[in-house]
């Protein structure tokens, strides 16, 4: 099984804190779908056959895309890969798009899962991180996507925001939960160097983030969310049961997916492309038949590297089990003392031959995987 994620990079506003590969224009709209669909025949090889069990429209805002285009790459891909009847498709969709006749039209092209970009159901933390919805329209949005008959949705939180308090906090979680959303994905928010925000902080035109009131709202997310039912499956996903984002668990579990458009990135299990990040250099590559990216060869320590963040980051933890039988009895005992330091201090526990991280570990997840790397 594996997993096909189209890139759209555009979108109305590019939000100050955003580190993706997106645009805020539509310029090369009709271009881009034309590349879409060509890099769609051109990739067609590149998961050896494996069955289609989940495709992802990413960006940018793929909610910007017309119905019918939607459509037309949905049925692309059906046409040159075998896709399962029970494929999860997902559309990662601003409030703002998501209006009762769009929704409908969406359903009848096939879109069966939607990501919607809430962020806050508070107008003050929308207008610090320049979102261009409000409060109101990212509810009225959920509600009528369930009129419209989508049950399997997903909302993006964002906790540690200046303006968010953890009385704030409580009721964006709670708010999330009280309108019966089976998915919440919630993210740290992270000043990434180059970005307007990074600039406006520099500035002192923005406040900054506080580490100790992201952590504190860290510790709320995991208690509250749980304490209603929702199982925390990986650091920065949540789910009522069976509600799973298949596409990104294939991600935390080392399936094969292939990336189209600017930017998006392939793995193949033994080595890892990327599309050049430049709408205008993708254009021409693409219209000349040529694939325009970069490859890396997975060497063994990068490959057992992956497994251990990877696994890591999921409450099914990683396996030694698995370590042993792709990368030897010496690569395991030597993850095993690697990790002893973590087991003695309560950041990692060791369930037989499963090693977990725990509420305490979980902030800190990069920094105990990375002493478990090793190095070429």
């Amino acid at each position: 099984m594996a997993g096909i994620y189209i890139h759209f990079p555009f979108c109305r506003h590019k939000c100050n804190y955003c580190n993706f590969y997106s645009l805020a224009t539509s310029k090369h709209h009709d271009e881009l779908l034309i590349a879409l669909l060509k890099e769609i025949e051109l990739q067609q090889d590149y998961l050896q056959g494996e069955n289609i069990e989940t495709i992802y429209l990413g960006g940018g805002t793929p909610s910007l895309l017309k119905a019918a285009e939607i459509e037309q790459l949905l049925h692309a891909v059906y046409k040159l890969f075998t896709v399962i009847d029970e494929a999860e498709i997902t559309l990662e969709a601003n409030p703002d798009d998501l209006r009762a006749p769009k929704l409908r039209e969406l359903k009848q092209a096939g879109i069966n899962r939607l990501s919607i970009g809430v962020q806050s159901f508070q107008d003050e933390d929308l207008r610090y991180l320049q979102r261009i919805h409000t409060a109101n329209q990212a509810r009225n949005s959920i509600k009528r996507a369930q009129d419209a008959g989508f049950s399997n949705i997903s909302i993006d939180l964002i906790y540690g925001i200046p303006t968010l308090s953890s009385t704030g906090w409580e009721f964006n979680l709670l708010d999330a939960m009280g309108l019966g959303v089976p998915h919440i994905s919630a993210y740290a928010l992270t000043i990434e160097d180059k970005t307007p925000m990074a600039l406006q902080i520099k500035r002192g035109k923005l406040p900054d983030v506080n580490d100790e009131d992201q952590l504190q709202q860290f510790i709320i997310l995991t208690d509250l969310i749980q304490a209603n039912g929702y199982l925390h499956y990986e650091i920065s996903n949540f789910c009522t049961p069976g509600m799973f984002s298949k596409h990104n668990t294939a991600y935390w579990q080392g399936k094969k997916y292939l990336g189209i458009g600017p930017s998006a990135h392939s793995y193949n299990t033994t080595s890892r492309q990327w599309n050049i990040a430049g709408i205008g250099q993708y254009l021409t590559a693409v219209k000349s038949g040529k694939l325009p990216f970069e490859q890396e060869i997975l060497t063994i320590p990068q490959r057992f590297n992956e497994y251990i963040m990877t696994s890591l980051r999921t409450m099914w933890g990683c396996n030694l089990d698995i370590v042993e039988r792709d990368f030897g009895v010496d690569w395991t005992n030597q993850a095993l003392a690697d990790a002893q330091q973590f087991i003695d201090n309560g950041s990692l526990i060791q369930k037989g031959r499963i090693l977990v991280l725990s509420q305490k570990g979980l902030f800190h997840a990069d920094g105990i995987a990375a002493e478990l790397f090793r190095i070429d």
